[in-house]
C-alpha cells in the first residue's frame, strides 16, 4: 500500500508538471495573459463537457463552485453525512442516527456492516467523460499524526473512450489509546461506446483495505465525564483493549455492458444487457493480549468472555461472490424499455476449519447458488421517469424483490418522487455462521428471511425539500448483548418475531437575505414496536448560519459561518469489534448535546480552501458527548484542507 501511495502521487506530480509546462509554452509562444488563456479554454471546453456518470447512467456536470452543500460534502467520504455520528477518529465507523440511510438488497451479504462505512460499493463508483484531462486533489488534516487524501486523474483518449484512476488514502493516529486508522481505496474505471452507440460498457476495479485499531471504549467513562484536568490528556483514559485491531480487505471486478442487436437505432430496438461482479472480501480480528483491567489494581478479565487460547487471537473470515445478470431488452421510443433477465448469485463464506465446542458442531463454510428470474420496465419521457423491477428466486434459497420508483418533474425547480420496495431478504452470512477463538462468538443458525416493506416520498421544491418514509420490518435480524454482565460484551444474533414499524419525516429549507443565509435540516423519527429493538433519536437537526461574498476585487469567493448539529437522547447501538457490527443495548443513552463548528471556506478559480474549528463548544457543555455508549466524540479540533481541480 505504501508503494501505491508513492507511485500514485508520482504520477499525479508528473501529470501536473506536464500540464504546467505545456501551458507555459503556449503562453510564451502566443504571449497571452492567463485571463485570455482561461477564456479561450472555457470556449473550447466549457464546464458542461466535464461529466460524472453513475452506474444508473445518471449524469451530472463537474461543479467547481463553493456552496454550503460543498461544505457538507467536505469530509473523508465526500458526501453529506447528516444523520450519522462519526466515531472520534477519522476512518472509523459511524453511528447511524437516520434509519432511512439503510439500503435493502434481497441477496445475502458478507456482514460486518459497521466496517463497510468506508468501503466503496458498486453504486459509489463514478465514471467520467471529459473534454480535456482532469485532475482532482482532495486533502484534509486529521486528528493526530497523519493526513487524508483523495486524488483522481481522468482523461478521454477519444470521444468514446475514457479512463480514470484514483486513490483515497488515510492515516490518523487518533487522540485515545489504540485508535489508529490506516485505510486505502484504489479504483480504476474505463468507459467505452461505439460511435453509433450500438455497444457500450462501464468497467471498474477496486482494491480496498481498511485497518483500525480497536480499543473497545473507555473502562471508566466517569473520569471522562467529570472533566478532571488530569484526563484532558486523552491517552490517560483507560480503554478495554490496548493491542486489538480489525482489518477488512476487498477486491472487485465489475462490468456493465449493453449491445443493440439491430444495426441502426430505430423506434423499436432490441438489446442484450449483461452485468458481472466478481468480488472477494477478507475480515480479520487480531488481539494479542486478552486480559483487560479497570484501574491500576483491578482484577483482570476477558472483555468478550472465555476463549480457547490465552493470547494472540486471530479470527479470519473470507468471502467470494460472483454475480451475473443477463437480460434481453425491448425498447420502444414511445412506450419505454421492457427487460427480461436472469440473475445468478454464487457465494462462498469461509471461517477456516470445522470445529466442535461441547455438543455443538460448526462447519467451516457456507456456500450456495441463488438464481432469480425477473423483469424490469423503464419509462423516461418528458418530465416523467419511472422504473419497476420484479424478481423472484427459482433456486432452493427463496427471495423476492419488488422495487418501483416514479419521478415527476414539474419544472426545473420542483419535482416529486415515489419509491416502494417489498423484499424477502436472505440473512447476511455472519448471522448464519461465525467462528472465533472466543467461545461465545461461535454459532451456526438457520434464520427465516427478513421481510421489508419500504415506502419513500421525496419532494424537492423551490420552497424547501421534504421526505417521508414508512417502513415495516418482519423477522428483523439484529445483534444484541443479552447477558448484560458488567464490563462484558457477549453479543449474539437474534431474530425478532414481531413487526417493527418505522416512520420518518425530514425537511430542509434555506433562507437567504442579501449576503446572509440560514440553512436548516430537521429529521423526526418514530418507531412502533413491542420491544426496544430498533432505536433511533426522535429529533435530529442541523442548522447553519453563514455569510458569502467576493473579496480581493472578486479574486476570491468567501463563505464563513457556524453549524450546529444535535440529536435527542436515545439508546444508541453499541459497537463490537469482533463482529464489525453494531448491537442493541439498553443500558446507556447518548445524545442531547450540541456540536458547534465554525468554518471559513474560500474559492480561488478552481481551488476550494477549507478551514474549520470542529466542536469548538466541547469545553462549554460538559463531557457528555458520545459517539457510542462508551466511546466519546472528539474534542475541539482545528482542521484545514483543500479541493483542487486541474484542467489541461
Amino acid at each position: 500500500m505504501r508503494l501505491l501511495y508513492i507511485l500514485f502521487f508520482f504520477l499525479i506530480s508528473f501529470f501536473s508538471f506536464s500540464q504546467d509546462k505545456g501551458n507555459q509554452a503556449a503562453t510564451t509562444s502566443l504571449v497571452k495573459t492567463p485571463e485570455q488563456r482561461a477564456k479561450e479554454l472555457a470556449q473550447k471546453a466549457p464546464i458542461t463537457s466535464y461529466k460524472i456518470i453513475s452506474i444508473q447512467r445518471d449524469t451530472i456536470i463537474l461543479d467547481t463552485t463553493l456552496s454550503i452543500k460543498k461544505e457538507y460534502d467536505y469530509n473523508y467520504l465526500k458526501k453529506d453525512m447528516f444523520g450519522t455520528m462519526p466515531f472520534p477518529n477519522e476512518g472509523q465507523t459511524y453511528t447511524t442516527l437516520n434509519f432511512g440511510l439503510n439500503k435493502f438488497s434481497p441477496f445475502p451479504e458478507f456482514g460486518f456492516k459497521a466496517k463497510h462505512s468506508n468501503y466503496l460499493e458498486v453504486e459509489d463508483i463514478k465514471y467520467y467523460s471529459v473534454a480535456t484531462p482532469l485532475t482532482e486533489l482532495y486533502f484534509k488534516t486529521v486528528m493526530e499524526q497523519g493526513q487524508s487524501v483523495d486524488a483522481l486523474i481522468t482523461l478521454n483518449t477519444a470521444k468514446n473512450l475514457n479512463f480514470s484512476i484514483a486513490f483515497r488514502g488515510l492515516r490518523s493516529l487518533g487522540k485515545y489509546i489504540n485508535q489508529l486508522s490506516s485505510n486505502g481505496n484504489f479504483r480504476f474505471t474505463a468507459s467505452y461506446f461505439t460511435l453509433n452507440k450500438r455497444y457500450a460498457f462501464n468497467f471498474h476495479y477496486t482494491g480496498q483495505d481498511l485497518l483500525n485499531d480497536e480499543n473497545g471504549g473507555l473502562t471508566q467513562p466517569e473520569y471522562f465525564e467529570d472533566n478532571d484536568p488530569l484526563y484532558t490528556n486523552r491517552p490517560r483514559l483507560q480503554v478495554y483493549l490496548t493491542d486489538a485491531k480489525s482489518f477488512l480487505k476487498g477486491k472487485r471486478y465489475f462490468i456493465d455492458q449493453t449491445f443493440r442487436i439491430n444495426a441502426k437505432d430505430n423506434k423499436n430496438n432490441l438489446y442484450l444487457a449483461n452485468q458481472l461482479n466478481y468480488e472477494t472480501k477478507f475480515f480479520e480480528f487480531n488481539q494479542v493480549t486478552l486480559n483487560s483491567t479497570i484501574g491500576t489494581l483491578g482484577a483482570s478479565f476477558n472483555r468478550f468472555g472465555l476463549a480457547s487460547t490465552n493470547a494472540n487471537i486471530n479470527d479470519q473470515t473470507s468471502y467470494d461472490k460472483f454475480y451475473n445478470k443477463l437480460g434481453v431488452v425491448y425498447e420502444n421510443k414511445t412506450l419505454g424499455k421492457f427487460q427480461f433477465f436472469i440473475e445468478n448469485f454464487i457465494y462462498k463464506y469461509s471461517n477456516g476449519s470445522e470445529k466442535t465446542i461441547g455438543s455443538n458442531f460448526f462447519p467451516s463454510q457456507i456456500q450456495a447458488v441463488v438464481t432469480t428470474v425477473g423483469g424490469q420496465y423503464d419509462y423516461r419521457k418528458n418530465n416523467i421517469h419511472g422504473t419497476v423491477i420484479v424478481s423472484n428466486s427459482v433456486s432452493t434459497q427463496p427471495l423476492r424483490n419488488l422495487d418501483a420508483s416514479l419521478t415527476y418533474t414539474i419544472n426545473p425547480k420542483n419535482n416529486i418522487s415515489f419509491q416502494y420496495q417489498n423484499i424477502s431478504k436472505l440473512p447476511n452470512n455472519n448471522y448464519i455462521l461465525t467462528q472465533s477463538s472466543y467461545n461465545n462468538y461461535n454459532w451456526h443458525h438457520s434464520f427465516k428471511n427478513e421481510k421489508i416493506n419500504n415506502l419513500t416520498v421525496n419532494a424537492t421544491t423551490q420552497w424547501g425539500n421534504a421526505s417521508l418514509q414508512l417502513t415495516n420490518l418482519d423477522d428483523h435480524l439484529y445483534f444484541q448483548d443479552t447477558i448484560n454482565q458488567a464490563n462484558l460484551q457477549l453479543v449474539t444474533p437474534h431474530q425478532y418475531s414481531r413487526s417493527i414499524n418505522y416512520f420518518s419525516l425530514k425537511f430542509a429549507r434555506e433562507f437567504k437575505y442579501k449576503k446572509w443565509a440560514l440553512d436548516n435540516t430537521f429529521l423526526f423519527q418514530q418507531v412502533s414496536q413491542k420491544d426496544t429493538i430498533l432505536n433511533v433519536p426522535k429529533l435530529t437537526l442541523r442548522n447553519t448560519i453563514y455569510f458569502s461574498d467576493y473579496v480581493f476585487k472578486r479574486a476570491m469567493f468567501l463563505q464563513t459561518g457556524i453549524t450546529i448539529n444535535y440529536f435527542t437522547k436515545y439508546y444508541a447501538d453499541d459497537y463490537n469489534p469482533i463482529l464489525g457490527e453494531f448491537f442493541v443495548q439498553k443500558e446507556k443513552q447518548i445524545g442531547n448535546f450540541p456540536m458547534l463548528d465554525f468554518f471559513v471556506n474560500a474559492r480561488v478559480k478552481q481551488t476550494r480552501i477549507y478551514l474549520k474549528a470542529e466542536h469548538f463548544n466541547s469545553a462549554m457543555t460538559g463531557n457528555k458527548f458520545y459517539s457510542a455508549p462508551n466511546l466519546p466524540y472528539h474534542d475541539f479540533l482545528v482542521r484545514f484542507g483543500l479541493v483542487w481541480n486541474f484542467f489541461q
